[in-house]
């Protein structure tokens, strides 16, 4: 069951322009279809769980095979069977979790009661393996703290139904343990969410699992003219390092009359955001700082409405300008670095730069950017880009060209109508990059990802 009438404004908050789609030529579709050849296999709602079984099988098979003669020596008798024994009753809680949860009951408090056992054999097995000694140790120990790193003790169900554990997310949250090591997921059943959640920096590691970013939906209304700072106006916050997303709405429904209004602020390093729909008008999207990916979400809004100054990367995302108001022109990128030593900035991968229907054929003109602070950078590779975009490409902040020297703002092997170079700004920081300067502004470059987006499941890709 879907939204109900009363929540369509939410569907209707702005369609891309159907004809961009229709104008891509066949080398786009290859291009396209080539970079998602290339991309991982989409991620399953419980995928965690599937991992944490996987690898449980593997620690299985280690015990099973321990010769405590030649390969571990125990001090106390029966180290190693408790472990064996243990681990086979944590394998056993996984699956019995993993039915649970995809069943149409889910019972959460039967999983969060298994999880919690497994994660208590985990410890009296690592306690038991102290006083032991051998050449094998050191490679169990490690393999027994890797096969449990998937399992969460604190798994909730939000539902504004009232069918789950909580009936807002705030609620579930504030029941998150704090600090947390180890994913703490919530699942947000399809709804209509109207709070405005923060994730304070003491509740790290938060999982915030929709049903669908056009059925789980989050809405706020705090905006600048209303009396908010920009930066407290966000209908979500995050400030809880290695914080995720998937298949949620977020939107602020202020309006573009209320100005500075965000759907959706990070502020926290390690946090990626999958299959999400992010919508407003001026400052949707607040990448604030530290280090951020997005995949394949839909991003709309009308000034400056990806903006901050986080070291962030944008792939195979629909970014949509949307009409603004009068005598207003739009800005898709306002990105703040203020000093040539900050290993910041905005990265546009794959994606899509498209306008909702009522902006497209409108006098009102749109860029790709503007420059926040002097040092900003912003780049678009291998992107498609609708005739929205003013041939100029950039645009000054409010007629003062300080900066004009010192902003990167590359681009390289786009395509579309809006995408030629010839008629670009002709500032000393304006690059037609070649691939080699385009490598810089990749996952593994910009934001490390290779380091830390493994851990989340979301699919990357980590070139050009």
């Amino acid at each position: 069951m879907g939204l109900s009438a009363d929540k369509e404004p939410y569907r209707a908050a702005g369609k891309p322009y159907r004809a961009a789609r229709a104008i891509l030529t066949d080398f786009i579709r290859r291009r396209i279809r080539k970079w998602r050849e290339k991309s991982w296999k989409p991620v399953e709602k419980y995928d965690s769980l599937k991992v944490a079984i996987s690898e449980g099988v593997k620690l299985l098979d280690l015990l099973s095979n321990i010769n405590s003669k030649s390969n571990i020596t125990e001090k106390h008798k029966g180290t190693i069977q408790d472990c064996n024994e243990l681990h086979q009753i944590t394998i056993s809680a996984l699956n019995k979790s993993l039915t649970r949860l995809t069943s149409s009951a889910h019972n959460l408090e039967d999983v969060r009661a298994f999880l919690a056992a497994a994660v208590t054999n985990k410890n009296t097995c690592l306690e038991g393996l102290e006083s032991a000694s051998g050449p094998l140790k050191p490679l169990l120990v490690d393999t027994v703290i890797a096969s449990y790193k998937h399992v969460s003790n604190s798994l909730s169900l939000a539902a504004s139904d009232g069918s789950g554990n909580f009936t807002t997310i705030t609620d579930a949250i504030n029941f998150a343990p704090n600090n947390s090591l180890d994913r703490v997921i919530i699942y947000i059943k399809q709804g209509l969410y109207e709070e405005n959640v923060e994730i304070p920096s003491y509740k790290s590691n938060i999982v915030l699992l929709g049903e669908g970013n056009d059925i789980t939906i989050i809405s706020g209304n705090r905006s600048m003219i209303d009396g908010w700072t920009t930066f407290r106006s966000a209908t979500v916050a995050v400030s809880g390092e290695g914080f995720l997303a998937r298949d949620i709405g977020f939107y602020n429904m202020a309006g573009a009359e209320k100005h500075q209004a965000v759907a959706l602020r990070i502020n926290a390093d390690l946090a990626a955001v999958y299959r999400c729909v992010i919508s407003g008008y001026q400052d949707t999207l607040y990448v604030h700082s530290f280090r951020q990916f997005y995949r394949e979400c839909d991003i709309y809004g009308t000034i400056d409405y990806i903006f901050g100054n986080a070291a962030v990367v944008f792939q195979g995302c629909n970014i949509i300008s949307r009409l603004p108001m009068p005598g207003q022109f739009t800005v898709i990128a306002a990105q703040s670095r203020d000093s040539p030593d900050q290993q910041t900035g905005i990265s546009f991968q794959n994606c899509s730069i498209l306008a909702t229907e009522d902006l497209h054929g409108n006098s009102a003109k749109s860029y790709l950017g503007r420059p926040w602070k002097p040092y900003s950078r912003t780049v678009f590779i291998e992107s498609y880009i609708d005739d929205l975009i003013d041939p100029k490409g950039w645009v000054h902040w409010s007629r003062e060209e300080q900066g004009l020297d010192t902003l990167y703002y590359g681009e390289y092997d786009n395509i579309g109508p809006g995408s030629m170079v010839d008629d670009r700004v002709q500032w000393p920081g304006h690059h037609v990059m070649d691939i080699s300067e385009a490598s810089n502004f990749t996952v593994s470059e910009l934001i490390t990802g290779q380091e830390w987006l493994d851990s989340t499941s979301f699919p990357y890709d980590d070139s050009v």
